[in-house]
């Protein structure tokens, strides 16, 4: 949190949202179809793997000593979930557009409802009461890892998205992920606070969240490159079908070449950075955004302000 929110009024607070996509367009930023698929693969990703961030940290919860980090992990929950089930609408929305979303959605529902799961693929190890313990902290800890790129990105989008203005973006895709985005940005520092809340000591916490990172980082680079693919390959552009043949790593060049190049995407060097920054000892995720900024934009949401004039 920056020095322009005052700490002992701030609230994390989930918003209710409604969202019209009868408008949009799957190239819902005008020639740059790179930039709407890498973004449209959030649509995919997100639900399964946002609704398991609630089951995870549902659990989490009697573990928690600190009443204000309880609140915040509350409210973490509740805007997590409403983000799933504004990525569904985004997910429909694809569909209507006669878009296979099926390999997307397998592979997130095979990360968080198998691999990651309560007991992965029902192995008995992860009855043993130690073993549910600490996979329940390891698991807080992948999700500090991931919300660490939602928080960096968040904030690029907050700095950056001006782009997608001056590229007529469509306002209601736009909005979705600026808003999500800022969301993330808002609640930046619940994960990491609770894993290290969970992992008292200094250097298993430091170790650990090195560790999960190793993990995750690739991990996530190549899910959001397999799936802009898996859209990529469903586009009658003859450039997207061809960038669908490709490599994860020429998907990966492409985002740093369209990033660079148009300011719709963050750049795979940006996001590379901000993990070099994740190796201090005294990271924080406090430092990685502006949470003014954050708040500002819920006040301009069209998402926003059409759920207020509902209730």
């Amino acid at each position: 949190m920056d020095s322009k929110v005052d700490k002992s009024i701030f609230k994390i607070t989930p918003r209710a949202v409604a969202f019209d996509f009868g408008q949009s367009s799957i190239h819902w930023i005008p020639n740059d179809p790179f930039s709407s698929h890498t973004y449209n693969a959030i649509n995919l990703l997100l639900p399964a793997g946002e609704f398991w961030f609630c089951r995870v940290f549902n659990k989490a919860l009697p573990s928690i000593t600190d009443k204000t980090l309880e609140e915040d992990v509350r409210a973490f929950i509740r805007q997590e979930a409403i983000h799933a089930r504004a990525h569904i609408v985004g997910q429909k929305f694809m569909q209507e557009n006669a878009y296979d979303l099926q390999h997307g959605i397998n592979t997130a529902e095979t990360i968080f409802g198998q691999l990651l799961a309560d007991q992965p693929f029902n192995l008995s190890m992860f009855k043993n009461k130690w073993v549910e313990s600490n996979w329940l902290i390891a698991r807080v800890g992948i999700i500090a890892a991931v919300e660490h790129f939602t928080g960096v990105i968040g904030q690029w989008t907050l700095d950056h998205s001006g782009s997608w203005d001056k590229n007529n973006a469509d306002p209601e895709m736009s909005d979705l992920f600026r808003w999500h985005l800022a969301e993330e940005v808002e609640h930046r520092n619940v994960a990491f606070d609770l894993f290290h809340h969970l992992l008292q000591n200094k250097l298993g916490f430091y170790i650990s969240r090195q560790v999960l990172m190793a993990g995750v980082f690739p991990i996530f680079m190549y899910l959001m490159a397999d799936i802009g693919r898996s859209l990529a390959r469903q586009d009658s552009l003859e450039e997207m079908q061809k960038l669908a043949k490709s490599s994860v790593f020429r998907i990966l060049w492409e985002l740093q070449r369209t990033g660079r190049k148009t300011g719709n995407v963050p750049t795979f060097t940006f996001l590379a950075k901000s993990v070099v920054r994740w190796l201090s000892p005294s990271y924080h995720p406090e430092s990685e955004g502006n949470t003014a900024q954050a708040l500002a934009y819920f006040e301009v949401s069209p998402a926003v302000n059409a759920a207020k004039k509902r209730h």
